[in-house]
């Protein structure tokens, strides 16, 4: 396994879990009379961002001491597929902004709005790193 999928692994392993203890967390706050977006949640999303961004670079750092073989070399096929990731998961992140903007525009709460955004950016991971890791495995053919 290439090295470069190795991390698109990590990232759709530790963007999920994250995104599920995030959850966890806001749904736990919550108490069932009041309406959800009174829960407390910004440090739930501060404190879940900044663990995922710590644990993603701790694993990175752990695989490749464990297995350094292509750890810093990146051929053309692992930037193009990078690229091709990247472009793939780029339609959430704009998604989620014109979701944010939409939802603002309708004075809704700063709770979904922020929910809104975070589950844009988590999607966009998620499909970014599914993106790469089927070029991997299926093979990639640039257009």
């Amino acid at each position: 396994m290439a090295f470069e999928e190795r991390r698109a692994w990590i990232m759709v392993l530790v963007t999920i879990a994250s995104y599920a203890a995030y959850l966890g967390f806001v749904l736990g706050r919550h108490e069932g009379a009041a309406p959800l977006a009174q829960t407390s949640y910004a440090s739930a999303l501060l404190w879940t961002v900044g663990a995922a961004i710590v644990t993603q670079i701790a694993l990175n750092i752990t695989v490749a001491i464990v297995s350094p073989e292509g750890a810093n070399t990146r051929d053309q096929r692992d930037r193009e597929i990078h690229r091709f990731g990247m472009y793939v998961g780029q339609s959430f992140i704009v998604i989620g902004g014109v979701a944010g903007l939409v939802l603002a525009m309708v004075r809704a709460d700063q709770f979904w709005i922020a929910n809104a955004i975070y589950l844009a950016f988590v999607l966009s991971a998620i499909l970014s790193s599914t993106a790469k890791i089927a070029a991997y495995r299926l093979g990639f053919h640039p257009w």
